[in-house]
């Protein structure tokens, strides 16, 4: 599998279980949501106008997604609904990895790399926190994620997230 074939199995609703655990405190909580991705072209505008803006070469675009989640179906929980636009542009030596950008950022904020395992890895930095995300597929209806976050205060935080792709009816 490359990098395009991994973006291509993302699209899509998927329902999401996740456990965080909280290391400094010894705690631990878990939520479910949906996640509805829709996959965005190496030529879309907002890709291309991204690339601009930091100054890289377009061509170099892999494409992007934007993610949004409502955990709406965690009963007894504050609803959280959201959304999230990425975008891959790969190094010009490499197809596995790149840079990472995000469109509510002035710069690149972090990186990729998606490895011979077929697991894609993205690392990002803030003035707040570092974080290291790795996704891979189990099936092609069933993907996995695993973040640590190291906060600049100290705090660390870990978090599994099991996700299965909803199956497609005629209403939806």
């Amino acid at each position: 599998m490359n990098l395009e074939k991994f973006l291509s199995l993302s699209a899509g609703k998927w329902f999401s279980q996740r456990t965080n655990y909280f290391l400094d405190q010894n705690q631990s909580a878990s939520s479910k949501a949906d996640i509805t991705i829709e996959l965005l072209a190496a030529d879309d505008s907002r890709v291309l106008e991204l690339c601009r803006q930091h100054n890289l070469d377009s061509s170099l675009a892999v494409g992007g997604a934007v993610q949004s989640w409502d955990n709406s179906v965690d009963w007894g929980k504050d609803k959280q609904v959201g959304s999230a636009t990425i975008v891959l542009v790969s190094n010009p030596n490499s197809d596995t990895t790149g840079k990472l950008l995000r469109p509510q950022d002035s710069k690149v904020v972090g990186n990729y790399v998606f490895g011979q395992d077929e697991a894609l890895t993205l690392m990002i930095e803030t003035d707040e926190m570092s974080a290291e995300e790795r996704q891979w597929f189990a099936s092609d209806n069933f993907k996995m994620r695993t973040t640590v976050v190291k906060y600049r205060d100290g705090t660390k935080q870990t978090s599994f997230y099991s996700e299965i792709r909803k199956a497609v009816t005629n209403d939806q």
